[in-house]
């Protein structure tokens, strides 16, 4: 068995995690203040996450354990280059879970408007900034000698990165509405949905551009597609499930919509991976300073190890999630102890 292989598809596997779980989280605090009219509405979409948003942050924290511990030089390169901006993200990130928190503490309408506006700049930032890494992190970073990032936090603000950022936050947006519509009822459903329709074509619009400049300009992204043909597959899933997607939100088949929204956003982590593989950072600089699966990873006997317990541990984490969210099914219920 490749243990590289496994542990770079392992680290897929906790980034969709997070994206799927945790993404619809961030896209219910993009749409907080445009779908949510009064304040009964705004609470419904807070507790629509309640009860699971911070296990779903797990998710990002375990997929930085597991990359440091498997691929500790890429750790050390990509967080020492990111520094500035992960520290947003996490910034973002506690603004989006104080907000949660202190929003009901007080009745007064300026109190709990100041915390609305927190929970939609925490959720929109986090969501652009890790679209914007991500972006940076595809289309390559300067990485130089002794595999050291050599350039600043200006130098991750590009137009590619800045377009997977907007990207990244419309499919969060499009997934949060799709989730909104399992937690909700009557008007503020048909309301939700309509907004998706809306969000749909603006995803759609970026997805493409992002889709046609990648396979472009990625490094690796046209090269991959032309070593493995498979590849172009799931492509032609991904634009199905668009077309299926719609479909649903137009006969508000909230169930299969949020099905949807979850496939395209592990069609998007795939499309990510698949665009670095063999790398894990790709160095804009000189291809001869890639990090790869293969010689920034840590020693075998080290992956075998991790793989033993990720074996035992990862089956424990998804039950326990699924019985989670099994638990807090159906529509939102307000009740004292709410937010």
């Amino acid at each position: 068995m490749d243990f590289h292989l496994l542990w770079f598809l392992l680290l897929g596997v906790l980034l969709g995690g997070y994206a799927v779980l945790d993404g619809f989280d961030l896209g219910v605090g993009i749409l907080h203040p445009f779908l949510a009219k009064t304040d009964a509405e705004r609470r419904i979409f807070m507790n629509a996450i309640g009860p699971t948003w911070d296990g779903n942050e797990v998710w990002l924290i375990t997929f930085g354990g597991a990359l440091f511990a498997a691929f500790p030089d890429a750790y050390a390169t990509l967080f020492s280059g990111f520094y500035l901006a992960l520290m947003a993200v996490l910034f973002a990130l506690i603004l989006r879970a104080v907000s949660l928190e202190f929003r009901s503490k007080l009745q007064g309408g300026f109190w709990r408007s100041f915390w609305d506006f927190l929970f939609f700049l925490g959720s929109f930032l986090a969501a652009v900034l890790l679209g914007v890494a991500g972006g940076n992190v595809l289309m390559g970073i300067p990485i130089g000698r002794n595999w050291e990032f050599t350039g600043n936090f200006l130098t991750l603000l590009r137009p590619f990165p800045i377009l997977t950022g907007l990207l990244t936050a419309a499919l969060l947006a499009l997934h949060g509405a799709a989730f909104l519509q399992l937690k909700t009822a009557g008007e503020l459903r048909s309301r939700i949905n309509r907004a998706a329709r809306k969000i749909y074509w603006v995803f759609l619009v970026l997805f493409l551009a992002a889709l046609a400049w990648g396979y472009m300009k990625a490094p690796y992204l046209k090269s991959n597609f032309q070593k493995y043909p498979w590849a172009w597959a799931v492509v032609g899933a991904a634009v199905l499930v668009l077309l299926w997607h719609y479909r649903c939100l137009l006969k508000e088949k909230a169930g299969r919509a949020f099905l949807g929204s979850t496939i395209l956003t592990l069609g998007a982590i795939f499309l990510f991976a698949f665009g670095l593989f063999p790398n894990i950072l790709i160095s804009s600089t000189d291809p001869a300073w890639n990090m790869t699966i293969y010689n920034a990873s840590s020693s075998l006997q080290t992956l075998k190890t991790m793989a033993v317990i990720a074996g035992i541990g990862m089956p424990v984490v998804l039950i326990y999630t699924a019985f989670i969210y099994w638990i807090f099914r159906g529509k939102v219920q307000l009740e004292e102890t709410s937010y």
